[in-house]
């Protein structure tokens, strides 16, 4: 699941909400690289499919990827269950969780 809309302003963002598992606590990470660092970031988005991305199944006390992109061209969002995550999908959420480093807490 995709969705295209103008973005808030010019920056790169990329966000991860992990829901779910036994405790059902969110953890959220993010980024916002720019410059050159931004042309590695938008290599690993691009490699993601989201037209095709699988719809989410659910599976009790599985975590849920909630994965959301800002860039200058519009907005994507893909929610994925645990067993979706793989391939590229994989890849860009653990590039952001280790650029990020220690989850935030989820506002919403």
């Amino acid at each position: 699941m995709s969705e295209t809309a103008p973005p808030d302003d010019d920056t790169l963002l990329v966000r991860v909400v992990r829901t779910g598992g036994i405790a059902g606590i969110r953890r959220q990470w993010q980024v916002r690289p720019a410059g050159r660092d931004a042309d590695r970031w938008m290599a690993l988005i691009d490699r993601c499919p989201w037209p095709a991305a699988p719809d989410r199944t659910p599976a009790p006390d599985r975590f849920v990827w909630d994965i959301r992109v800002r860039t200058p061209e519009g907005q994507r969002r893909c929610s994925l269950g645990e067993r979706q995550l793989t391939g590229p999908w994989r890849e860009l959420v653990d590039a952001v969780r280790q650029a990020a480093g220690r989850p935030s807490p989820d506002t919403g």
